[in-house]
């Protein structure tokens, strides 16, 4: 599978987990399960989109804001 297709895929399914949220007749028990998927969803995006960023030489801007609010600590 491609790079792009990775995050297409995974784009897809956060996409019809948040749908879930939307239902009318949603359980609690349900809406917490899809959102614990959107949770992890986004968090297999984000690793994949830092996976690519560091395989064209990038350095993520999330690792760039981290870094530059550490020297505000100091």
């Amino acid at each position: 599978m491609t790079d792009l297709n990775t995050l297409s895929e995974m784009t897809e399914r956060l996409r019809v987990a948040a749908g879930g949220l939307r239902e009318a007749d949603i359980t609690a028990e349900r809406a917490a399960q899809l959102v614990d998927e959107c949770a992890r969803l986004a968090l297999e995006a984000a690793a994949e989109l830092e996976r690519q960023a560091r395989d064209v030489g990038e350095q993520p801007a999330a690792q760039e804001s981290l870094l530059s609010g550490q020297d505000r600590l100091l």
